[in-house]
This record gives structure tokens, C-alpha cells and sequence, in this order.
């Protein structure tokens, strides 16, 4: 299937998935949100298909996250029900998904990054949840997936300040599995991917499942739920719309705390 804003590529049993808006960042709207989740249901369809690595077209962004200029714009559609990249609620993949962080990773793109298995980063990537600058917060996963793979105290840093973290650091922190020169990053990504597939594909979808359960264990559907609701309040906000705005106009934004 032909898609716009993202391109896929088959070797073999690993499926090679790039957000295509590379003119804006590969930062993701509606139309992408629908084209990356019928992707992954395609990609968990196919009896053929093992592995995944999702990565970002160009050399300076994985994904700049939301795609807030459409927003403002008025930009009609809305994300489908698995989520933000069609992964954030997205509860029963039984495939890894690689993550290869070619560059920048802000917002919902950190947050795409987080709902990969393994993430391989680029020494150039940096990462962020910059909600809080623009009166938003990380509600497509960022809160509870961030929480739950590097200590809580940390995450929470993160999240309150929306600063920026290098890929070393993110391999400090615990979200990184490894770093790479850029050159190197997609070998890399595929080496790891070709690792997997040398294992039993079966046993792969086995410890998926667990895992899978395991997250309902710990109610991260429900979580994710309610930061739906809470981010729905938050639109409402004079804060939400002054954030915005300001983003749109390269401007400080005027907080009201209302």
C-alpha cells in the first residue's frame, strides 16, 4: 500500500517504517496518525513480517512530536483509536518494534519513541517532553511509559521542566539501549533487528504477550484513558490557547495560570 506521509520497506521479515514530513520535521498530524496505525496493523497481520524499525526521514529529526502549526490552523481529522503514531494506545503488538532516533525527538515523537520495545539513538538525537512550554502535557504515553523505564524522580524532572536530554544521557538514564554515530545507526538498528529474527519467532510473541499483560497489570490503558480526559480539560484553558499561539509566533508565551 502506497502511503504520503510515511514510507515502509520490506527485507526480508523486518519492516522498515519512516515518518515522511521531513519539511516539518516529520512532526505528525491526523492523516499521518491514521496512516501509521493501519501500517502497524498491516505490519501485525502479516505472518511474514517479524520485526520492525521505526525511524525518521532526514538527518535532524526522528519526529518533532505533534504537529501544533496544523492545530492552530484548524487542521481537520482526529488520531485513530491505537493512539498517537497509531502505538500510544496501543495494547496487543506481539512483534518489537526497533526505534532508531535519527535526530530530534520532542513531545509525542519522544513519546512514539518510548512505545518502541528497543530504542538505538544517534549521538546527535536529543530528547524532550516539552508539553509544559506550549500548555499542554505529555498525555500520549509520555507520563506513564517515561515513569515506568527510568527512575520516577528523574522522569518527573523531565516532564515538569520539558528540558532536553542528550542521547548519552538518555543511555545513563535507562530509556537508550545504545548510542551510535548517525552513520551507523540504521546497520546498527538492522543488525539488532536481524539478532531478533535469528531467535524463535514464536517465543518473541510469547514474551510480547507477557509483557502486554503486564501493562495491564499496571492499568496503563486506564492511565492513558484518563490523560485523555485531563488534556481534554486542559484545552479549555486561557494557558492551552496562549500556548499555542505563542508556539505558532515564535513568541514568550503570557501565562495566566487559568
Amino acid at each position: 500500500m502506497a502511503y504520503e506521509f510515511v514510507k515502509t520497506e520490506r527485507r526480508g521479515p523486518i519492516l522498515i517504517v519512516t515518518m515522511n514530513r521531513p519539511e516539518v520535521y516529520n512532526a505528525v498530524h491526523a492523516p499521518m496518525h491514521n496512516e501509521m496505525s493501519r501500517v502497524w496493523d498491516d505490519f501485525a497481520a502479516d505472518d511474514d513480517l517479524w520485526v520492525a524499525v521505526l525511524t525518521g526521514a532526514g538527518d535532524k529529526a526522528f519526529s518533532a512530536g505533534n504537529d501544533l502549526k496544523y492545530t492552530a490552523q484548524g487542521g481537520k481529522g482526529t488520531p485513530p483509536p491505537t493512539g498517537f503514531a497509531g502505538l500510544s494506545t496501543r495494547f496487543d503488538l506481539e512483534k518489537p518494534l526497533i526505534a532508531a532516533v535519527n535526530g530530534f525527538a520532542m513531545g509525542g515523537g519522544f513519546e512514539t519513541a518510548l512505545c518502541c520495545d528497543i530504542l538505538l539513538a544517534a549521538d546527535t538525537a536529543r530528547f524532550a517532553l516539552p508539553e509544559v512550554k506550549v500548555g499542554l502535557f505529555a498525555a500520549a504515553g509520555g507520563v506513564q511509559r517515561l515513569s515506568r523505564q527510568i527512575g520516577r524522580k528523574q522522569a518527573v524532572e523531565m516532564m515538569l521542566s520539558g528540558r532536553q536530554a542528550s542521547a548519552a544521557e538518555g543511555k545513563e538514564l535507562g530509556f537508550v539501549n545504545a548510542v551510535y554515530p548517525q552513520n551507523e545507526l540504521m546497520d546498527a538498528a538492522l543488525a539488532k533487528a536481524e539478532e531478533i529474527c535469528a531467535v524463535s519467532p514464536s517465543s518473541v510473541k510469547a514474551t510480547k504477550r507477557v509483557l502486554n499483560h503486564l501493562d495491564e497489570l499496571e492499568r496503563l490503558r486506564e492511565s492513558l484513558v484518563y490523560s485523555r480526559e485531563v488534556i481534554e480539560d486542559l484545552r479549555h484553558t486561557e494557558d492551552f490557547k496562549e500556548g499555542v499561539n505563542a508556539f505558532v509566533e515564535k513568541r514568550p508565551p503570557q501565562w495566566k495560570n487559568r
